[in-house]
């Protein structure tokens, strides 16, 4: 008896027991449920507060973001613009210096081309004179032989030089010079005055000079005042008497006298008449005879 009485009790005891443990399963699941639910809310509840709090800060972001976009492509339109008035300002600085190097290169061939023209013209004036000057030679070289061994006329110096085997007065043997396109002779240097010296022979000649206009005032027949004289020494002395020059080399009249003196114009010596080559070739070249006017 004793023996199923303690088995009763005890197979009562073990179902209390099972029960027990059931209601506390029960319970903790209950108590993790709750648990679980509170964790849920609290969640949702710091989830909702944390959108709250984000979301005005990520509103903020988004119009930084939309602004710096913004300023960005305004600043790349601006660089545009700015890109395509530069191309637009460097074309048309290329072209205004494309139309003045064009309108230079233009310029600069026409100028060769007048260069070209001028050298050809140059170059045909040039054989022109070299013609004309070697024509001219050939007449002076006709003249200078013809001069020479006619009429005794010889040439010194671009001139010609006649002297008279005749004796007249100092205005009739200038008479005689100009009728043949000359006059007497006008000495210009000490050389010429020993041309002179030489022609003459120890003789003496008219030259032409003279103060017949103006006392004391002794000009050459070309009208040039004298320049160089040989004077014998104390020449002139005639005064108002004695107006025209002749030079004197030992003459037989004067033998110690050597150089200028002057005399009286009428009377009768022997004389030189001058003829400068610049005086022969236009008349040479119109063939009509050159007289020079007293």
């Amino acid at each position: 008896m004793s023996g199923l009485e303690n088995y009763g009790m005890d197979k009562g005891s073990m179902m209390d027991s099972e029960d027990r443990i059931e209601k506390a399963v029960d319970i903790y699941i209950s108590a993790e449920a709750v648990r679980d639910m509170k964790h849920k809310k609290n969640t949702e509840d710091f989830n909702t507060e944390t959108m709250k709090t984000k979301t005005p800060q990520h509103t903020g972001s988004d119009c930084v973001r939309n602004r710096s976009s913004r300023a960005a492509a305004v600043c790349l339109g601006l660089l545009c613009v700015l890109l395509l008035t530069a191309v637009i300002v460097l074309c048309v600085h290329i072209h205004t210096l494309s139309t003045n190097y064009t309108e230079e290169r233009d310029q600069i061939r026409i100028n060769i081309t007048n260069l070209k023209e001028e050298r050809d013209e140059l170059i045909i004036n040039k054989k022109n004179l070299t013609n004309e000057r070697d024509q001219l030679l050939n007449k002076n070289k006709n003249l200078t032989n013809e001069l020479q061994f006619h009429d005794g006329w010889t040439y010194y110096q671009s001139s010609f030089y006649y002297l008279s085997n005749e004796e007249k007065s100092w205005t009739e043997s200038r008479r005689y010079c100009t009728a043949r396109g000359a006059d007497l002779i006008i000495i210009n240097n000490k050389e010429e005055q020993d041309f002179v010296k030489n022609i003459s022979n120890g003789t003496s000649v008219w030259i032409g000079l003279t103060d017949s206009e103006v006392e004391g005032r002794w000009k050459w027949v070309d009208g040039s005042s004298l320049n160089s004289s040989f004077w014998w020494s104390g020449e002139p002395n005639g005064r108002s008497s004695q107006n025209c020059v002749l030079t004197v080399d030992h003459d037989r009249r004067w033998p110690y006298i050597l150089g200028w003196l002057d005399d009286p114009c009428d009377r009768a010596y022997q004389w030189i008449c001058e003829k400068n080559i610049s005086q022969l070739i236009l008349p040479y070249e119109h063939h009509t005879p050159f007289l020079k006017q007293v």
